[in-house]
């Protein structure tokens, strides 16, 4: 059941990365969770992963995390006469509503809500900020542009509009469809793409309610500006910066990155680092040394997980690419500069009692250096709390639900397992001390912490530590 690291990996299922054989080395090389990309691939493709991944699951005994990603709106503008045009800088250039092809003076826009939104002097981004206009005068259905930076453009391709909120739902109608059925399959995690607002997030939580934790993921310049309201309303969060760093300079994204973690740490949120952290390794067996110093980089900051995209889904070398994640974390953990940068990152716990006993718990490990922490915990609340404070021994979370230990798999420290459920201190302990052995992460005469709320059940009542020693 051990992991000897702290933070998670998060791989990406697809066309490399779907045989029974490949997910299961990919669980072997130390994949925690596996995210199902609905922008690609039908819905039996990711219920037959989804079954697989089930599968795999009860012949190893761990539980293992499900993400689905949902796709978002999609900006785009429509066909191109001879399929490509290009465009000088300094020239003029309208997008409007006429679905006929464009040309190198014009092109449809078939989303009035982006005009709806314009302001003079605001930019608009084409093919991933490849191309570069500035609206000199709009309307409801049109908007005159002054190309600044200009280049071919193509049929359909992405439309950003940094710096506005746009007056739309993270949900379409291909979302919807897609959320409906993920959550009859049973995914634990659900990535909501275009968050732009905290809004977005409670609509989503209306469908999704306790179904399923909620993973936000920040791509747009807005969301950052509401970033703590956001964050307080998810679940977890995601630092997606490839979209992120289409619309900002990229100069700015690394900074953000270590922003949106510290936010998320702060309020006990579980965050995910994701986007081009391996690219290489879609063509190449080993990565880049700037790619190994992008993933310590996240570790060191005290991030819950990265994530392979296309480097587990659609590359070469998925298992290789997993493999040297996991490598990377272990290196990174083992530096005593890992733990002194976490400890000078901490943040204070709340004024309550669950944060009190975990500030505790940090204490304690500290000082005693026990072998492990075993947190019991219904909701996986306590676990969470526990896990903010980035204590200095491996939490083993005890859950006597399936589907909170599967949700917990992505969470910083925490090794979830399920468990039946206790009724006295009496039994908590003897079941805390036999998982601890059982599981490889104590030996006799070892102590141990353990975390519980009584009574038992109720969620968010953390209010007891108890140090316990394991008989000989």
């Amino acid at each position: 059941m051990r992991r000897h690291r702290q933070s998670r990996i998060l791989a990406t299922l697809g066309p490399s990365s779907s045989t029974p054989e490949r997910i299961r080395e990919l669980v072997d090389a130390g994949a925690d969770v596996f995210r199902l990309n609905f922008s690609h691939g039908s819905h039996a493709d990711h219920a037959e992963r989804l079954r697989l991944i089930r599968d795999i699951e009860r012949e190893t005994g761990r539980p293992i995390g499900v993400l689905m990603d949902l796709q978002g709106p999609k900006l785009r503008i429509g066909t191109m006469a001879g399929g490509k045009v290009t465009l000088t800088n300094g020239s003029r250039f309208r997008l409007d509503l006429d679905p006929t092809p464009g040309d190198a003076t014009r092109a449809t826009l078939p989303h009035p809500e982006i005009f709806a939104a314009l302001e003079t002097g605001t930019e608009l981004l084409l093919d991933d900020g490849k191309l570069r206009l500035r609206v000199d005068a709009f309307g409801p259905d049109f908007a005159e542009t002054t190309v600044l930076v200009g280049g071919p453009l193509s049929d359909r391709k992405g439309v950003n509009v940094p710096g506005v909120v746009l007056p739309i739902s993270p949900l379409t109608a291909k979302d919807r469809a897609d959320l409906d059925y993920g959550l009859s399959l049973g995914v634990d995690w659900v990535a909501l793409s275009f968050v732009q607002r905290p809004e977005d997030i409670r609509e989503a939580r209306e469908i999704v309610g306790d179904r399923a934790w909620i993973m936000a993921k920040l791509e747009k310049p807005s969301a950052i500006d509401r970033l703590d309201d956001i964050v307080a309303l998810a679940d977890g969060v995601m630092v997606a910066r490839g979209d992120l760093g289409v619309e900002l300079p990229p100069e700015r994204v690394p900074m953000l990155q270590k922003q949106i973690v510290r936010s998320a740490r702060s309020a006990g949120r579980p965050v995910v680092v994701a986007t081009q952290m391996l690219e290489s390794m879609i063509s190449s067996p080993v990565p880049t040394r700037a790619e190994a110093s992008d993933v310590a980089t996240a570790i060191y900051d005290g991030a819950d997980a990265v994530m392979l995209s296309a480097e587990s889904a659609s590359g070469q070398f998925p298992v290789e690419a997993v493999t040297i994640m996991d490598r990377i974390i272990r290196q990174v953990e083992e530096d005593p500069a890992w733990r002194t940068s976490l400890e000078a990152s901490h943040v204070p716990p709340e004024a309550n009692t669950p944060d009190a006993i975990c500030c505790a718990l940090r204490r304690v490990t500290a000082l005693l250096s026990p072998a492990a922490t075993v947190a019991y915990s219904s909701s996986g609340f306590s676990c969470l709390r526990a896990s903010r404070e980035r204590p200095a021994t491996p939490i083993l979370g005890l859950t006597p639900h399936l589907a909170t230990a599967r949700r917990l798999a992505l969470v910083w420290g925490v090794h979830p397992v399920p468990f039946e459920d206790v009724h006295d201190v009496g039994e908590m302990v003897e079941h805390a001390q036999t998982a601890a052995v059982t599981h490889e992460f104590a030996q006799p005469g070892d102590d141990i912490v353990v975390i519980a709320g009584l009574p038992f059940g109720r969620s968010g009542s953390t209010n007891l530590l108890h140090i316990v020693k394991i008989p000989d």
